[in-house]
Protein backbone atom coordinates (compact mmCIF):
# COMPACT_ATOMS: atom_id res chain seq x y z
CA UNK A 1 0.00 0.00 0.00
CA UNK A 2 2.73 2.85 1.18
CA UNK A 3 6.45 2.59 0.61
CA UNK A 4 7.33 5.30 3.47
CA UNK A 5 6.17 6.13 7.05
CA UNK A 6 7.78 9.40 8.77
CA UNK A 7 6.59 9.90 12.21
CA UNK A 8 6.58 12.85 13.73
CA UNK A 9 6.54 14.55 17.38
CA UNK A 10 8.39 17.36 18.87
CA UNK A 11 11.76 16.70 20.15
CA UNK A 12 12.61 13.38 18.32
CA UNK A 13 13.91 11.80 21.22
CA UNK A 14 11.02 9.69 23.14
CA UNK A 15 7.88 9.18 21.19
CA UNK A 16 8.66 9.46 17.63
CA UNK A 17 12.05 7.60 17.58
CA UNK A 18 10.15 4.69 20.01
CA UNK A 19 7.27 4.74 17.27
CA UNK A 20 9.46 4.39 14.26
CA UNK A 21 11.16 1.62 15.69
CA UNK A 22 8.59 -0.56 17.22
CA UNK A 23 6.66 -0.03 13.56
CA UNK A 24 9.68 -0.83 11.71
CA UNK A 25 9.88 -4.12 14.00
CA UNK A 26 5.88 -4.68 13.54
CA UNK A 27 6.55 -3.92 9.53
CA UNK A 28 9.28 -6.77 9.37
CA UNK A 29 8.92 -8.50 5.92
CA UNK A 30 7.03 -5.68 4.48
CA UNK A 31 8.33 -3.27 2.12
CA UNK A 32 7.98 0.12 4.23
CA UNK A 33 10.36 2.65 4.81
CA UNK A 34 9.53 3.79 8.55
CA UNK A 35 11.85 7.18 10.04
CA UNK A 36 11.11 10.13 12.26
CA UNK A 37 11.85 13.47 13.01
CA UNK A 38 10.41 16.15 15.00
CA UNK A 39 8.85 19.43 14.46
CA UNK A 40 11.28 21.50 17.45
CA UNK A 41 13.90 18.37 17.09
CA UNK A 42 16.82 18.20 19.05
CA UNK A 43 19.42 17.47 16.39
CA UNK A 44 21.75 14.85 16.81
CA UNK A 45 20.78 13.86 20.06
CA UNK A 46 20.16 10.36 20.61
CA UNK A 47 16.76 8.50 21.84
CA UNK A 48 15.63 9.38 25.85
CA UNK A 49 17.78 7.54 28.47
CA UNK A 50 14.55 6.21 29.95
CA UNK A 51 12.67 5.63 26.55
CA UNK A 52 15.77 3.77 25.20
CA UNK A 53 15.59 1.42 28.68
CA UNK A 54 11.62 0.32 27.79
CA UNK A 55 12.04 -0.11 24.68
CA UNK A 56 14.93 -1.88 25.17
CA UNK A 57 13.02 -4.30 28.18
CA UNK A 58 10.26 -4.90 25.09
CA UNK A 59 13.08 -6.11 22.32
CA UNK A 60 12.91 -2.66 20.78
CA UNK A 61 16.93 -1.49 20.08
CA UNK A 62 16.71 3.31 19.73
CA UNK A 63 20.50 3.15 20.41
CA UNK A 64 20.65 3.85 16.52
CA UNK A 65 18.66 6.99 16.63
CA UNK A 66 20.00 10.38 16.11
CA UNK A 67 17.28 13.33 16.23
CA UNK A 68 16.47 15.20 13.35
CA UNK A 69 14.47 18.26 11.89
CA UNK A 70 11.35 17.80 10.00
CA UNK A 71 11.86 19.80 7.30
CA UNK A 72 9.59 19.83 3.31
CA UNK A 73 11.86 17.55 1.77
CA UNK A 74 10.88 14.73 4.63
CA UNK A 75 7.31 15.97 3.56
CA UNK A 76 7.39 15.17 0.13
CA UNK A 77 9.38 11.67 0.49
CA UNK A 78 6.85 10.06 2.59
CA UNK A 79 3.69 9.00 1.74
CA UNK A 80 1.54 9.37 5.38
CA UNK A 81 3.09 11.17 8.03
CA UNK A 82 2.08 10.33 11.85
CA UNK A 83 1.40 12.84 14.58
CA UNK A 84 1.57 11.85 18.40
CA UNK A 85 -0.66 15.39 18.77
CA UNK A 86 -3.68 16.52 17.66
CA UNK A 87 -1.09 20.30 17.98
CA UNK A 88 1.06 18.16 15.72
CA UNK A 89 -0.96 17.88 13.52
CA UNK A 90 -2.29 21.32 13.10
CA UNK A 91 1.15 23.01 13.09
CA UNK A 92 2.98 20.47 10.96
CA UNK A 93 -0.29 21.78 8.27
CA UNK A 94 0.08 24.86 8.90
CA UNK A 95 3.92 24.70 7.94
CA UNK A 96 3.35 22.41 5.27
CA UNK A 97 -0.02 22.67 3.75
CA UNK A 98 1.37 20.05 1.01
CA UNK A 99 0.97 17.47 4.06
CA UNK A 100 -2.86 17.58 4.14
CA UNK A 101 -4.33 14.41 3.62
CA UNK A 102 -1.41 12.00 4.66
CA UNK A 103 -0.87 13.29 7.96
CA UNK A 104 -2.74 11.32 10.87
CA UNK A 105 -2.83 10.98 14.18
CA UNK A 106 -0.47 7.80 15.60
CA UNK A 107 -3.22 7.04 17.89
CA UNK A 108 -5.57 7.08 14.82
CA UNK A 109 -6.81 3.29 15.20
CA UNK A 110 -7.10 4.68 19.13
CA UNK A 111 -10.09 6.33 18.97
CA UNK A 112 -8.30 9.70 17.56
CA UNK A 113 -6.43 9.32 20.92
CA UNK A 114 -2.88 11.76 21.56
CA UNK A 115 0.03 10.44 22.78
CA UNK A 116 1.23 12.65 25.45
CA UNK A 117 4.75 13.67 25.62
CA UNK A 118 6.78 11.71 28.72
CA UNK A 119 10.06 13.89 28.68
CA UNK A 120 11.30 14.62 31.84
CA UNK A 121 8.34 12.97 33.41
CA UNK A 122 8.60 9.40 35.46
CA UNK A 123 9.00 6.09 34.36
CA UNK A 124 5.70 5.35 34.47
CA UNK A 125 4.92 8.26 32.25
CA UNK A 126 7.35 6.48 29.57
CA UNK A 127 5.59 3.36 30.29
CA UNK A 128 2.32 4.34 29.59
CA UNK A 129 3.50 5.85 26.71
CA UNK A 130 5.23 2.78 25.24
CA UNK A 131 2.25 0.84 25.46
CA UNK A 132 0.32 3.28 23.48
CA UNK A 133 3.07 3.06 21.19
CA UNK A 134 2.82 -0.34 20.99
CA UNK A 135 -0.88 -0.38 20.22
CA UNK A 136 -0.99 2.09 18.04
CA UNK A 137 1.66 0.47 15.93
CA UNK A 138 0.21 -2.82 15.75
CA UNK A 139 -3.31 -0.86 14.91
CA UNK A 140 -1.26 0.84 12.07
CA UNK A 141 0.54 -2.15 10.88
CA UNK A 142 -3.07 -3.42 9.13
CA UNK A 143 -3.02 -0.50 7.05
CA UNK A 144 0.51 -0.02 5.74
Amino acid sequence: MFDSVLVVCAGNICRSPTAEYVLKQQLVGKTVAVSSAGLTALEGKPADGIAQQIASSHGVDLSAHSGRQLNSALIAQNAVILVMESRHLHDLCARYPQARGKTFLFGKWLGDKDIPDPYKQSREAFEHVYQLIESAASAWSKYL
